[in-house]
């Protein structure tokens, strides 16, 4: 894991979260980004897979009360189509990993 920040917001959620992304096949590289205070406070931990860039690279969104965080996701795909195909399979994987 590698990039401008080290803290994860969701506490243990985030972090199981991101075990679960970095034990996946696919994904070479976590970088966590800055977090942002946006809307009122409260609110549950959503995690979210966003669409792959041009080169099947990822962005996992993290938002917890009103905290936002943007953590992208290095992956060895080399087009969007196989991306998207990740991002498919991560979001499932994460959506079970938050219903439990």
């Amino acid at each position: 894991m590698g990039g401008i920040h080290t803290t994860i917001i969701g506490g243990r959620e985030g972090r199981n979260i991101l075990y679960l992304v970095a034990a996946y096949p696919k994904v070479k590289k976590i970088i966590p980004g800055i977090i942002q205070v946006k809307g009122a406070a409260g609110g549950s931990f959503r995690a979210k897979i966003l669409r792959s860039d041009n080169r099947g690279n990822l962005r996992l969104l993290f938002s917890h009360g009103s905290s936002v965080q943007e953590i992208r996701l290095v992956t060895t795909s080399a087009t969007a189509e196989e991306g998207e195909f990740i991002s498919n399979d991560l979001n499932r994987l994460i959506q079970l990993e938050l219903e439990d």
